[in-house]
């Protein structure tokens, strides 16, 4: 039902009776009457009923201001997480540092405290920036850096700190946040400009980030900054944008020169230890011929001492015994041997290999008999027996020595 329904009177919410022809849309105006009125009734009440003297009592005054001290006394009360640390400042000036729980200070405008989290992990990048769907921004004025060789390389860097000391933190200098972004900065700096490009690109990385956590760990200790470095990740590190394709030419020769060196050390340790065991062999063979060419000539020194000694007791029987021996090493060689005698043109063939197979005979006849010469039967029945070829020999040599 609506309020102004026409024929029904007196349902304003307002409490206008409808009466006068006024506007029932809106709330009526209290004027300054009305406004007295409540005046009055406030103090009535805290004056206790009495109203004669049309103020505030001396009770009245004394419970209001009860209530506002304590109040404003309990707003001093505060609460410290675990991971927070309250810093207490009187009149704008450092009084304490409160670790977790219930505290109490003086309350405003005599004390003021805040609230500083020194567990939490703070991020600052460095030549790049993250959006909220983590896509990195290039920051070209904080990225490019100059090297020792003149070169230019494009570095990004993540820092991540904490806070150690919150009144420090709050009140050594004013923007502590952005003086660890530029000492971090000027700190990378520096240490690119004292490197080689190649050194900061390959193997020097985790150098160069450990060199800039600690300068500038050391600069934010100067300033008293209240902040310590945790960590300092390097995000990327390569040649500007418009080198890169060269850049990568290079690279690939370098990593072609790697394989080549290393396929080369491959065949050197292959062939170096075979070439190092025939060494060791040839040396092996040669001190063994030593050792045998000294032991032989030591036993053929010893020899011909021991027939000297024996040519002195027995020169004639030592020089026929030298003789043999000598022509039977002589005849040992051969296979078969010619024979001359001294009134005769003829020549003995004595066939020494059919001799030794015990198949031949002696195929010779004498030219001539003499005397002292054995008889033709006494030969032909000596040619017919086998007869053994170091023996035999020996004994012709000793008989044609004799005569």
């Amino acid at each position: 039902m609506a309020w102004n329904e026409p024929g029904k009177p007196g349902q304003d919410p307002w409490g206008n009776s409808g009466k006068g022809g006024g506007d029932n849309n809106r709330p009526p105006r209290r004027d300054k009457d009305d406004l007295g009125d409540l005046f009055k009734k406030v103090s009535d009440k805290l004056g206790g009923g009495n109203s004669s003297g049309g103020g505030i009592s001396k009770g009245g005054i004394l419970a209001l201001t009860a209530v506002a001290g304590t109040v404003w006394i309990l707003s001093g009360i505060y609460i410290v997480d675990p991971a927070e640390r309250g810093v207490v400042t009187r009149f704008g000036a450092y009084v304490d540092e409160t670790k977790a729980g219930p505290h109490w200070h003086m309350p405003y405008p005599i004390e003021s405290v805040q609230i500083v989290n020194v567990d939490q992990i703070r991020t600052a990048e460095i030549g790049y920036r993250s959006d909220a769907r983590n896509r990195a921004g290039n920051v070209p004025n904080e990225s490019l850096m100059l090297t020792k060789d003149e070169n230019i390389v494009d570095l990004k860097i993540a820092v991540q700190y904490q806070v150690s000391n919150a009144s420090d933190y709050l009140y050594a200098i004013s923007d502590p946040d952005a003086t660890l972004r530029s000492v971090t900065e000027s700190a990378l700096r520096e240490v690119v400009g004292q490197s080689r490009m190649d050194f900061v690109l390959t193997e020097g990385r985790n150098e160069v980030v450990a060199r800039v956590q600690e300068l500038a760990q050391e600069r934010l200790n100067a300033y008293k900054a209240g902040l310590i470095i945790t960590s300092v990740n390097l995000q990327d590190a390569q040649p500007p944008e418009q080198v890169q394709a060269a850049f990568a030419d290079v690279v690939k020769a370098r990593e072609d020169r790697e394989r080549l060196i290393n396929e080369a050390e491959a065949y050197s340790n292959e062939i170096l230890p075979i070439a190092r065991g025939k060494a060791a062999r040839e040396l092996e063979e040669a001190s063994a011929y030593h050792d045998q060419v000294i032991a032989k000539a030591k036993g053929e020194s010893a020899r011909f001492t021991s027939i000297v000694s024996e040519y002195q007791k027995a020169p004639e029987v030592t020089r026929n015994r030298l003789y043999i021996d000598a022509i039977s090493n002589v005849f040992n060689k051969t296979s078969k041997v010619f024979i001359g005698a001294e009134q005769s043109n003829n020549l003995m063939m004595l066939p020494l290999d059919k001799w030794m197979s015990g198949q031949g005979t002696v195929p010779f006849q004498p030219a001539q008999q003499t005397p002292s010469s054995p008889s033709a039967t006494d030969n032909k029945s000596q040619a017919n027996q086998p007869v053994n070829r170091e023996g035999n020999l020996r004994d012709f040599l000793r008989s044609r020595e004799l005569r």
